[in-house]
């Protein structure tokens, strides 16, 4: 690298962006033209505590401090400067889930992630209540649950907040959360900006219809959009970032977002007609509205960009790990025959295998389900591989059925958008793990939903680096300008991208294995209502299995 990134670096002119996703927690610096400067990062997994997926708080610092540390050794070694500053920071994680604090900041309840099913009956009555499909994995689904369930922390409730919301409080003293980050809470009115006033206050009547008096709108945390101001970070928050005492207070933050609004700037697609796939331990899709849905589908969730724009997002609770798990198995068969192969190479070839199996899975069937999948309506799931005496049983086919099943949950809810409501993509973007392996997972994904696909080198970073570019744009950007011009003018200028047309054998391929994959949605819940009979059921203590955890599930940018 030249002087000048160096100076760069020690003159402020960059941005931080720190994400902590499902598997790994992530940090990366960018230079004046938004480029990745240098990289640190934490693997980490989540716990099956209690029947309840969760992280400590504990290991959120942790994984924090040693990304950041990973970070400063990073522009130490490749640029000889310490990193004692930068110009701008933010921070994002995965959306959602339950973290609930008393007055005195105390946790009240174990944080409560995404990945947790166990509120149905509050999922139901919200969405019959509102109007509007209030998903399991929603803050208010789990508040909702929680007086439902007539837990003794509700009484106690000073605040609520997510995980990206929590660590922007701890850096800045700020209660705040970006819009998008903000529209997995609670539901948002696009007009005005703020949460819907209409719902906040059906919720406090049904709330005290349950015994509980609350007002919902002083326990949510503000809101602010991409490009405002969203505090400064304090001495402590300097302290907890960066334990060594190197990094400087005073560092301007933009709004903390979640890993879906990341990814939408990662892929510039924030403008409508645009959309993006990321594929990590969960799988989603975010498609730009230019328009108002005819009606309320339990498939398609309604939330926002970072600037505030309407969304539908399909959410898959099982995205990676399945197919994770089954790579690490054949990396550990290869070991065991003496070969210390490199895992990437590994994920390589398998994916790259997958291209020659039959379009169809080759009557071969699996489900991805390590967690409960809403969509198709499981609480609970079960791992499973089917086949038939007479299925082309070969390595291509199997990998290939692997690949079609972690998109498959993704294409029920991408034909109710596309289909049942006719919205229509110009672009759609991929990013993930699950698309490291060049024109494999991507091209099942445009036969999948039977569009283009693209990818692109700029976000290689992921999240992390989509929170830099919004940090970037709250400091940078010109008067007036709003965050797809930023986008397009500023970051994207020029940038080259690889699309992969659906190719009509794989689209025919994809819909009769979809055909088999609903028709055998039976045999998974017979897995989940039997399995363990005898020996007890069985309950995961983490998320994935594989021997290279982070190498597909790592959120994205999940």
């Amino acid at each position: 690298m030249t002087t000048d990134v160096g100076e760069a670096i020690t003159g402020g002119r960059t941005a931080l962006g720190i994400e902590l996703g499902s598997t790994r927690i992530k940090a990366v610096l960018v230079g004046p033209d938004h480029a990745p400067l240098a990289v640190g990062s934490h693997d980490w997994e989540n716990q099956f505590v209690q029947r309840r997926w969760t992280y400590s708080l504990e290991a959120v610092w942790a994984g924090v401090q040693q990304s950041f540390a990973a970070l400063a050794d990073d522009v130490r070694q490749r640029h000889g400067v310490e990193l004692a500053g930068v110009g701008a920071l933010g921070v994002s994680a995965m959306m959602h889930g339950y973290l609930a604090f008393g007055v005195d900041g105390e946790l009240l309840t174990p944080f409560r992630t995404w990945r947790n099913t166990n509120t149905g009956r509050s999922a139901e009555r919200l969405s019959a209540e509102f109007g509007v499909n209030i998903p399991h994995r929603w803050s208010v689904a789990h508040l909702y649950q929680a007086i439902l369930d007539r837990e003794d922390h509700v009484g106690r409730l000073d605040h609520l907040t997510t995980l990206a919301g929590y660590v922007h409080w701890q850096l800045t003293g700020e209660k705040v959360l970006g819009i998008g980050d903000a529209s997995g809470m609670f539901p948002i009115d696009v007009g005005t900006g703020g949460y819907s006033a209409t719902m906040l206050d059906r919720f406090d009547q049904l709330a005290a219809e349950a015994g509980v008096e609350l007002t919902l709108a002083d326990l949510l945390p503000r809101i602010a959009s991409a490009g405002q101001s969203a505090g400064e970070l304090t001495e402590a928050g300097a302290k907890l970032l960066d334990p060594t005492g190197r990094l400087r207070p005073g560092i301007p933050l933009c709004p903390p977002e979640g890993d879906a609004g990341t990814g939408m700037v990662a892929t510039n697609s924030v403008a409508p007609r645009t959309g993006n796939v990321s594929a990590g331990t969960s799988i989603f899709a975010m498609v730009v509205l230019e328009r108002e849905l005819t009606r309320m589908h339990r498939e398609l969730d309604l939330v926002t960009t970072p600037a505030g724009d309407p969304v539908a997002m399909v959410h898959c609770n099982n995205g990676a790990s399945e197919v994770n798990a089954w790579v690490g198995l054949f990396t550990e068969f290869a070991r065991a025959l003496g070969s210390e192969v490199d895992p990437s190479a590994v994920f390589e070839i398998l994916f790259s295998a997958a291209l020659g199996g039959a379009s169809d899975g080759g009557g071969m069937l699996a489900y991805n389900y390590l967690s409960g999948e809403p969509i198709t309506d499981f609480e609970e799931g079960r791992p499973l591989f089917v086949r038939s005496p007479d299925s082309r049983f070969d390595l291509a086919t199997f990998m290939r059925t692997h690949l079609f099943a972690s998109l498959a949950t993704l294409r029920i809810g991408m034909d109710v958008l596309q289909k049942t409501e006719g919205v229509r993509l110009d672009r759609m973007f991929a990013h993930g793990g699950l698309f490291r392996t060049k024109g494999v997972a991507q091209r099942f994904l445009a036969a999948a939903i039977d569009t283009p696909v693209s990818v692109g080198d700029v976000a290689a970073e992921g999240g992390a680096w989509g929170i830099a570019v919004l940090a970037a744009f709250a400091t940078r950007r010109s008067p007036g300008q709003n965050l797809a011009d930023y986008l397009d003018t500023t970051v994207f200028a020029g940038t080259s991208l690889q699309t992969a047309q659906p190719e009509p054998a794989d689209v025919a391929g994809f819909s009769a294995f979809m055909q088999r994959y609903v028709a055998g949605l039976p045999v998974e819940q017979a897995a989940v209502d039997h399995v363990g009979i005898g020996h007890g059921r069985a309950e995961p203590q983490t998320a994935d299995t594989g021997t290279t955890p982070a190498a597909l599930t790592e959120e994205q940018p999940a």
